[in-house]
Formats: structure tokens, C-alpha cells, sequence
């Protein structure tokens, strides 16, 4: 069975962890297969959106602590992070395309910053969030400390790092940690319906605006208006923007290609 699924449908990627047995937590072989997965939709012309769940009672509990309590499947905790999850991160955040992550049950440790790292972060009500590290002595890692913070707060991140307080789905919304919840029986139906809905934007101005996103974090005003100012000017550029406008014009829906 294979540690991560990648089905196209239409113009949307659904990538699924697919370890249920152990909550879909990582080992070496997923976290390789997810950054395939990753780079495979980067690289298809034909996927112009993404949604990253997971099969089972979890979307994902972090790392496999078989792996690393094992000595013979231990990688080590510096190609832990520096192969696994930094990686991981990166590749998301240099997308330029959306990701909905679809959190369907706990996600834990990394798997809860890896969700949080995503453009739009749904939920089922059943879905919780727990930064774990502290409960055996481990930091957040998977850029949980640079976006929870940015997210919440820097009080409330703080302490749920710290504690390792269990998050409900209802209390991130209300959080803004993430986007929505919604309930079991339509959940799934809700999120794909979120990334159908990116796929049929105008993805490059979407592109755009993760990038825009991405340098707000360590951007000064000035530094932003000027970066704004040259991709409005390269959005305006496209085919998307003249179709928006022109179906605009003429009161009828645009048919946007990305471009």
C-alpha cells in the first residue's frame, strides 16, 4: 500500500496520507513521497489546485516514533528535519498554486504545522490540533513556531506549545488558526468544493498573492507597497485579468485558464 495516494480530478490534485494504521504519522518513506507528490503537481500544467488530506481517523499524528526509537530506522533527527519536513514546508509555501488542507481527524506535531502551513486550512468537526512536541520533550518544529504565532497570536501560541493543550476544530476557527469547520457528513464534500473553486480562479494572480503573502513576513511597509505595486503590474499582464474584466463587461461568468 502505497504512503501517499495522488488522484487528478479535472484540474485539482488530491494528495492523501495514506498510513491509517499508524494515523498517517511520518517515516522517511512518506515524507520522501510527499515532497514527490508535491513536486509532481508543481510540475503538471494541468493541476492548478491541491488538496492535502488524510485516510482514516487522522489527518496526521507527526512523526512515527517507531521509526526513531528504532536504531536500525532511525535517519536522526537533523535528516529528520533537513530532509523531511523543512523540505515539506518549503515546497508548500514555494507552490504556486493553492493548497487546501482538509484536516478530517487529530493532527499532531508536525502534522499539525504542515496542515497550518497550507493557503486554506478546513476541518471536520471531529479534527483536533495538538502542537505535541512538549509532551516528550521536543520542540515545534515544521515552521510551527513561525506561523502559530502569526496565526493566533504570540501569547496563545506560546502557551499551546508550551502545555500542549488539545485544540478542537470549533476553537481554531474561532482562533483564526483556520479557515472552517464543518461537520462530518459534509465535510469532505465542502472541502473539495473550496479547491475545485481555486482551481477556477485566475491561479497565476493566486500565485501572486501567496507570494505577496510570503514576504509580507518579513517585509516593511515600504518593501511591501513596491512588491505589490510589481506583481499588480505583472497580474494586469495576463490573460485572466483581461478576461475577468471583459466577462465583467458583459455580465457573464469568466472562464479563467491561468494564464
Amino acid at each position: 500500500m502505497k504512503s501517499i495516494e495522488l488522484q487528478l480530478k479535472n484540474n485539482l490534485a488530491i494528495i492523501t496520507l495514506n498510513r491509517p494504521e499508524v494515523f498517517n504519522s511520518f517515516n522517511r518513506e512518506m515524507a520522501l513521497a510527499l515532497q514527490k507528490a508535491l513536486d509532481d503537481c508543481a510540475s503538471n500544467q494541468d493541476v492548478r489546485a491541491i488538496l492535502l488530506t488524510g485516510n482514516g481517523k487522522a489527518f496526521c499524528a507527526g512523526q512515527d516514533l517507531k521509526e526513531v526509537t528504532t536504531p536500525e530506522l532511525n535517519p536522526g533527527f537533523k535528516a529528520i528535519l533537513e530532509e523531511h519536513y523543512n523540505p515539506i514546508i518549503t515546497k508548500i509555501r514555494n507552490m504556486e498554486k493553492p493548497i487546501v488542507a482538509a484536516v478530517n481527524g487529530v493532527a499532531a506535531g508536525a502534522g499539525a504545522n504542515i496542515a497550518l502551513a497550507c493557503d486554506v486550512v478546513v476541518a471536520s468537526e471531529a479534527a483536533s490540533f495538538i502542537q505535541a512536541f512538549s509532551k516528550i520533550g521536543l520542540i515545534p518544529d515544521s515552521a510551527g513556531t513561525f506561523f502559530l504565532p502569526r496565526l493566533i497570536g504570540f501569547q496563545k501560541a506560546s502557551a499551546l506549545m508550551m502545555l500542549g493543550d488539545k485544540v478542537s476544530a470549533e476553537e481554531a476557527e474561532k482562533l483564526g488558526m483556520i479557515y472552517k469547520v464543518f461537520s462530518v457528513e459534509t465535510f469532505m464534500e465542502e472541502a473539495e468544493k473550496i479547491a475545485v473553486t481555486l482551481s477556477q480562479m485566475p491561479t497565476h494572480g493566486l500565485a501572486l498573492t501567496k507570494k505577496a503573502l510570503n514576504a509580507s513576513m518579513k517585509n516593511n511597509l515600504d518593501d511591501q507597497l513596491k512588491l505589490e505595486s510589481k506583481y499588480q503590474i505583472e497580474a494586469a499582464q495576463t490573460e485572466d485579468y483581461r478576461e475577468g474584466v471583459t466577462a465583467f463587461m458583459e455580465k457573464r461568468k469568466p472562464n479563467f485558464t491561468g494564464k
